[in-house]
């Protein structure tokens, strides 16, 4: 940036120029790990029958990437306030890349499953320090909210694109197109990053460096996602023992920061009732979305009958819509409503648009029964998202940005992760108790389906209310 100064009331053109280019790269490189996220899942079919994984094998393509995301999160974070926010996104590029690469060559499932852990890694400190980067950025509310509603457009839509891409590369180039793509990507990225983001030195490694602090809250966090991705894979014992374990990791965690002289996580910053009700909306919100996302999929697949190229298409309006509401409305009705109000109705509209879905039938119709709950759904995310964002990073100090960052994106991920989990068991359960008596197979996937949108439906409804009760206090 230019060492001019300007005068209070003005900010100088290139000034401008420099931030909103900043929050491009920014926006950049979270659009590429958010679509990895999602990107697999339609591929998933064609990189079983290429590597010849068996079905519990085959959800570890997943679970290798989430278990390090979800768990080193809230670590890098902090670790990006002490070394400096732009040196750990840039690296965190790197690593994304480099791995994405190596997933795109992998010709075994033992190579793609170690890349895809490599790519947790990456897509993680790449992701846990942008919110903090954005808030120091913007700090004036309503450039904020216009920079936060950009980013979280970006953010949504690429959930939704991901799966038109995957579908649109695995059915014409192969699914190593679906990681190689990455490349020219990420490169341009890096480079971007280097050139554009402000450098910065950070607080230094001995202003919060808790080691021991670290690796109990990344055990849990680790273990956590662990229990919830597997937990179709494992026995109701192993289960419960691997829960405990985690709580115990957290619980010491707990402990060790309430007393660490420099400690990782200040719990002061866990009372606050904006921050704390903040990411327990957002994790039962992303539950919603993602079952809406994973679940739609595998009723268009497996109960319509539509190819991958097809699922996807279907899917392309989502981003569409979000993408057009987030940059073109969301920033305006928070700044005249206010966060709250916006919240409430982006979270009225979800609640509508799962209920909807759930009584998609097996015979039903794309036009009838999906795309109306679709755009009702695309709609409210694109409202309650960027303001539920703006919620949970309004008390964040510039020292703290980027944990508070790390610890909004892990609640993002734990959300997904249990949210997945619940309603893909409580669905294949419920398909294999009908055909246990006898139902067709395609009815009995498509009421395994509904009772996880209706479940799905409980979580959104769960939401509206929590968001109403403690979130009402910080109306703005």
């Amino acid at each position: 940036m230019s060492t001019t100064v300007a005068s209070p009331t003005h900010t100088p053109p290139h000034r401008t120029y420099s931030r909103w280019a900043a929050l491009a790269v920014l926006c950049a490189g979270t659009l590429m790990t958010i679509l990895d996220g999602n990107i697999v899942t339609v591929a998933m079919p064609a990189i079983q029958n290429d590597l010849g994984f068996s079905g519990p094998g085959l959800a570890w393509v997943v679970n290798a990437y989430l278990i390090p995301f979800g768990g080193l999160l809230l670590l890098v974070g902090r670790l990006g306030d002490l070394v400096g926010r732009k040196r750990m996104f840039a690296s965190g590029l790197a690593v994304f890349t480099a791995a994405s690469v190596l997933c795109g060559i992998a010709t075994s499932q033992s190579v793609l499953i170690a890349a895809r852990a490599v790519q947790g890694v990456g897509g993680a400190m790449a992701s846990a320090v942008v919110l903090g980067m954005l808030v120091a950025l913007f700090p004036e509310p309503r450039e904020r909210a216009r920079a936060i509603a950009a980013f979280s457009a970006v953010g949504a839509a690429g959930g939704a694109l991901g799966t038109f891409l995957g579908g649109a590369l695995t059915q014409t180039l192969g699914w190593h197109w679906i990681f190689l793509i990455n490349l020219p990507i990420g490169v341009a990225a890096w480079l971007a990053a280097v050139r554009v983001l402000a450098p910065e030195s950070g607080a230094g490694l001995g202003h919060g460096a808790d080691v021991p602090g670290a690796a109990l809250v990344t055990g849990a966090l680790m273990l956590t996602v662990y229990v919830i991705v597997g937990s179709g894979d494992r026995d109701l014992t192993s289960t419960v023992l691997l829960a405990a374990l985690a709580l115990t990791f957290l619980v010491a965690f707990t402990l060790r920061q309430a007393w660490a002289a420099r400690p990782l996580l200040r719990l002061r910053l866990l009372r606050s009732r904006l921050l704390s009700g903040a990411n327990a909306v957002q994790i039962l919100m992303i539950g919603t979305m993602y079952g809406f996302q994973f679940i739609g999929a595998l009723y268009l697949q497996r109960v319509l009958g539509y190819g991958e190229l097809a699922t996807g298409m279907a899917f392309l309006p989502a981003p569409v819509v979000i993408g057009v509401l987030m940059l073109g409305l969301s920033a305006r009705l928070v700044g005249r409503f206010g966060a709250y109000r916006v919240l409430l109705t982006g979270l009225v509209l979800i609640t509508g648009g799962m209920a909807l879905l759930s009584r998609a039938p097996a015979n039903g119709s794309y036009v009838t029964d999906v795309l109306p709950p679709l755009l009702l759904l695309a709609t409210g995310f694109a409202a309650a998202m960027p303001a539920l964002t703006g919620l949970a990073m309004a008390g964040a100090a510039k020292e703290e940005a980027g944990l508070v960052s790390g610890l909004f994106n892990t609640t993002q991920v734990v959300g997904g992760s249990l949210g997945l989990a619940v309603l893909s068991t409580l669905a294949a359960t419920r398909t294999g108790a009908l055909l246990g008596h006898g139902t067709e197979l395609i009815t009995a996937m498509a009421e395994g389906y509904q009772l996880a949108f209706r479940v799905a439906t409980a979580f959104a409804a769960g939401a509206l209310v929590l968001a109403a009760v403690v979130l009402r206090a910080r109306r703005d």
